[in-house]
């Protein structure tokens, strides 16, 4: 097992460069933010990015994205989804353009409860919450701590499928440094950029649209003031999750991953489904990590036909 991590650590540390400075938020929000992007100030110091898109009238789905993405993720959804629905994107700590104090420490918990937050001080009571790979923990933690303002519950390669104590077996380079606090620490010297093409190109599994723009973004929103120790600190859980604590959610339920996924195992999407009562599984065979981005109009297109079974009405304008 030594042997095995001195080998991952001298492989990042070829990698590793002398340290990449802070970029300003104000510098990144030139660059990165919308017309829809809006900034929530809630309880801790946070300064939450937002974007509130689509019809106003339409049913509230609010999207999550997954570790070190961003509100970008959604925008194939909410380009394809705004006419019917009212679509609320947002950054979570550590990521996008949301602000965090010094030392703030992000949980699967936390991130929830800006969830609820965020939708209250938007007064959006009952709403379909959606969220991609580290997002789908936050989402299915939401779902079991405020099952009351739930219309619907999408996991999109959901991480949080429990396994043994300390397993890594099959995890990329990225994730096993992550668990390992030399790794963190190496992972803290680095460049983002040194390691995201090798990621992104496993979780977009067509490496065309791994494009120069997506690793810049990638890169330069992860130099963000703070980011990087977040990221290097926070994003776990600190409940005991077994299979049976799934069974405990009677939210209508979408399961959606790639059989490709290289990141998130599809076995584990299908294990979220089998323990969720009445949940709908959706596998695409060619689909990778991020099947909102990789195959927009096929995810997009299941996504509206599920919601449109959901008998709980919409809000009224």
């Amino acid at each position: 097992m030594l042997g095995k991590w001195v080998a991952l650590i001298g492989a990042a540390l070829l990698l590793a460069a002398c340290g990449a400075a802070d970029i300003p938020y104000e510098t990144l929000r030139s660059k990165y933010a919308s017309p829809a992007s809006r900034w929530a100030e809630l309880p801790g110091g946070l300064k939450v990015h937002y974007r509130d898109e689509g019809n106003p009238a339409g049913r509230p789905v609010v999207l999550v994205h997954g570790y070190s993405a961003s509100v970008h993720a959604w925008e194939p959804w909410v380009a394809r989804l705004s006419g019917r629905y009212r679509l609320i994107s947002l950054d979570l700590p550590g990521h996008g353009l949301t602000e965090a104090p010094p030392g703030y420490l992000s949980t699967g918990e936390a991130n929830a409860e800006i969830v609820d937050q965020l939708t209250r001080k938007l007064g959006v009571q009952r709403f379909v919450l959606a969220g991609n790979s580290m997002g789908g923990a936050v989402a299915w933690t939401y779902a079991l701590a405020h099952p009351e303002r739930l219309d619907g519950l999408v996991l999109v390669a959901a991480a949080g499928w429990p396994r043994p104590e300390g397993s890594q077996e099959g995890a990329p380079l990225v994730f096993r440094l992550l668990a390992n606090p030399v790794g963190r620490a190496v992972l803290r010297r680095m460049d983002p950029a040194a390691m995201a093409r090798d990621g992104l190109e496993d979780a977009y599994l067509d490496k065309a649209l791994v494009t120069p723009q997506l690793l810049t973004r990638y890169a330069e929103l992860a130099r963000a003031p703070g980011h990087r120790d977040i990221l290097l600190t926070g994003g776990g859980s600190r409940a005991t999750v077994t299979p049976q604590t799934f069974a405990a959610i009677r939210t209508p339920t979408l399961v959606m991953t790639g059989e490709q996924d290289k990141l998130i195992p599809a076995s584990d999407s299908r294990a979220f489904a089998a323990a969720i009562p009445g949940a709908k599984l959706v596998i695409y065979p060619d689909g990778g990590h991020v099947p909102m981005e990789q195959l927009p109009d096929r995810s997009a297109a299941d996504m509206a036909a599920w919601l449109e079974t959901l008998t709980s009405p919409p809000p009224s304008p």
